[in-house]
C-alpha cells in the first residue's frame, strides 16, 4: 500500500484547485468542482474525492470536458428547470440550479430540474442534503457510462446509476440515503486500482462472465453486478429513462468513460426532484412522523440509520485532517505544476 500524507481540509482543497486551474479549468468552475471532491473525501467517499483529480484534469486538458463552460437555463416553467451543462462539469450547473430551484419547490409544492449534456455528478447525497437543510424532501439520480447488464443479460446497458434521497429532520443533519445501483460505484474500483488492491468477489465479472477480483479487469472489460439482483437492474432501467430520454442526454451505452481522456464528452444526464412537505401533510406533521419512523429504527439494537457515519467523519477531518496516498499527491502536484 502507498505511503500516506496528511493534509488539512483547506490545504487539500487548495492543491486540488491549483491542479484544476492549471488544467484548463476556469477559477469559477474549479472552485465548485474541488469543493465537491473535498466533501466526498471528508465523508469517506474516496472514489469520488481526491482520486478524481487526475481523470478530471486530464479530460479538461483534452477537451473531453469543457472546463470553461458556463451552464445555462434552457427552459423554465413554474415547477421545472432544464439546464444545459454544455459538456462541462456538473457542479457549477447544480449551483446554478440551487439559485432558482428551492424557491420553485416551495412555491409549487414540488419542482424538478433536468441536467442536459452533463458529466460525472459525484456524491449525489451531498446535493439532496443541501435541499433537505432547507426543509425539502429531495430525490436525485443520474445515468453513467455503461457498466451493468440487464437482468439475465451479459452485455452492459446501464451505468452504475447513482440514486440519492434526503429528508429533513426536526433536529440535526438530514437523513440521507445515497447508493449506486450496482454492487459498488466504479469510483471505488478505481480507488482499488490506484492503491494496487484487489476488489471483493461479487462486485464484477470479467468479459466472459466469470467473477473477478482484478480492479483493472473490472474497469476495462468487466461488467458490474446489480445491487439486489433483478430489483437493482429494474431500478437501473428507471434511472436510465428519467436521466437520459427525459433530459435529452446520452444513453449509458452512448456515453464515454468518466476516467479516460479519449472519446467525446460523456453528455449524460441527471434528474432532481424536490418536494415541500408543507404543501401536503404540513411540515410539523411530516417531521414528527419521520422521527417516529427513525426512532423505531434507532431503538433496535444493532440497527443504524443510513449515512450516520458522516457526522463522525466530518468532525475527524477538521480535527485530524485527511490522509491521501503519497503517490497520488505526487501526481496531483505534477498536474498543478508543482512537481
Amino acid at each position: 500500500m502507498s505511503d500516506m500524507i496528511t493534509f488539512s481540509c483547506e490545504e487539500l482543497e487548495e492543491l486540488m484547485f491549483a491542479a484544476m486551474v492549471n488544467a484548463k479549468t476556469s477559477e469559477a468552475n474549479a472552485r465548485p468542482v474541488v469543493k465537491a471532491l473535498l466533501a466526498a473525501e471528508i465523508d469517506g467517499r474516496k472514489g469520488h474525492g481526491f482520486s478524481r483529480i487526475p481523470s478530471y484534469s486530464g479530460q479538461a486538458i483534452s477537451g473531453k470536458v469543457d472546463g470553461q463552460a458556463s451552464p445555462e437555463i434552457m427552459k423554465e416553467l413554474p415547477g421545472a428547470l432544464m439546464i444545459d451543462v454544455k459538456k462541462g462539469f456538473f457542479y457549477p450547473a447544480i449551483d446554478l440550479a440551487f439559485e432558482h430551484f428551492p424557491a420553485k419547490a416551495k412555491a409549487n409544492g414540488i419542482a424538478a430540474v433536468a441536467f442536459h449534456n452533463s458529466h460525472h455528478c459525484g456524491v449525489l447525497g451531498h446535493h439532496v442534503e443541501k435541499l433537505a437543510e432547507q426543509g425539502l424532501i429531495a430525490l436525485v439520480m443520474g445515468n453513467t457510462p455503461q457498466a451493468m447488464a440487464p437482468w439475465g443479460g451479459t452485455k452492459p446497458i446501464y451505468g452504475t446509476q447513482p440514486l440519492a434521497f434526503a429528508s429533513p429532520r426536526i433536529d440535526g443533519l438530514p437523513l440521507v440515503m445515497d447508493m449506486a445501483l450496482t454492487q459498488v460505484a466504479r469510483g471505488n474500483i478505481m480507488t482499488a486500482k490506484q492503491q494496487g488492491k484487489p476488489i471483493p468477489e461479487g462486485w464484477a465479472t470479467d468479459a466472459k462472465g466469470n467473477p473477478t477480483t482484478d480492479a483493472s479487469v473490472a474497469l476495462s472489460e468487466g461488467v458490474l453486478l446489480p445491487a439486489g439482483g433483478v430489483k437493482g437492474a429494474a431500478l437501473g432501467l428507471m434511472v436510465e429513462i428519467l436521466s437520459a430520454p427525459l433530459t435529452g442526454s446520452a444513453l449509458s451505452t452512448e456515453a464515454s468513460s468518466f476516467f479516460t481522456t479519449e472519446g467525446d464528452p460523456p453528455s449524460v444526464g441527471q434528474f432532481l426532484i424536490a418536494i415541500d412537505p408543507e404543501a401536503f401533510s404540513g411540515n410539523a406533521h411530516f417531521l414528527q412522523r419521520v422521527e417516529v419512523i427513525l426512532e423505531s429504527i434507532i431503538s433496535q439494537e444493532g440497527a443504524r440509520l443510513p449515512g450516520g457515519r458522516r457526522v463522525e467523519l466530518r468532525e475527524q477531518a477538521v480535527q485530524k485532517g485527511l490522509c491521501v496516498p503519497a503517490n497520488l499527491v505526487d501526481e496531483v502536484n505534477g498536474i498543478a505544476g508543482r512537481g
